[in-house]
């Protein structure tokens, strides 16, 4: 008897639909960034290059304002590590902004031009009023060409 009014607050499909959202990686370039949504706010899925990953694990973390490694950044919630793959929020932790990508800003990675936040090629702050890094959603690897964000 009691289990109807129980069920009734389970989440309703269309909600559980939104909690997760599948990406295609086949479909972005060595270089080239989309943005999806999930739980209506955007995110980057790049696919970064060799140099891109590179100058991003050089960086020292006492040069950064909030401290993460690349590898942190690059490691999906099931541990798979795929440096090539960086999935991130694409609003400025400033005020919510979405910052221009594809190497912009002085740290060869995202500038939110609104008011003058610098990320590098990790998404981690480097210059500007942003107090922390890009967040990185939990995701996983479906397959080695698809993930799931959520």
């Amino acid at each position: 008897m009691v289990w109807p009014f129980v069920d009734q607050m389970n989440p309703s499909g269309d909600t559980l639909a939104l909690a997760s959202t599948e990406v295609d990686l086949s479909q972005i370039p060595e270089g080239a960034q989309i943005k999806v949504m999930w739980r209506g706010r955007p995110m980057f899925v790049r696919h970064r290059t060799k140099a891109e990953i590179e100058e991003a694990q050089s960086v020292s973390l006492s040069q950064l304002k909030d401290p993460q490694t690349d590898e942190d950044r690059a490691t999906a919630a099931d541990g798979t590590y795929r440096p090539e793959w960086l999935v991130m929020s694409a609003n400025c932790t400033h005020l919510g902004c979405v910052p221009l990508g594809d190497g912009a800003g002085e740290y060869n990675g995202w500038f939110c031009p609104c008011h003058g936040s610098h990320y590098d090629s990790s998404g981690r702050i480097r210059k500007g009023p942003a107090p922390t890094n890009l967040p990185v959603p939990e995701y996983v690897f479906l397959s080695d060409t698809k993930i799931k964000i959520g």
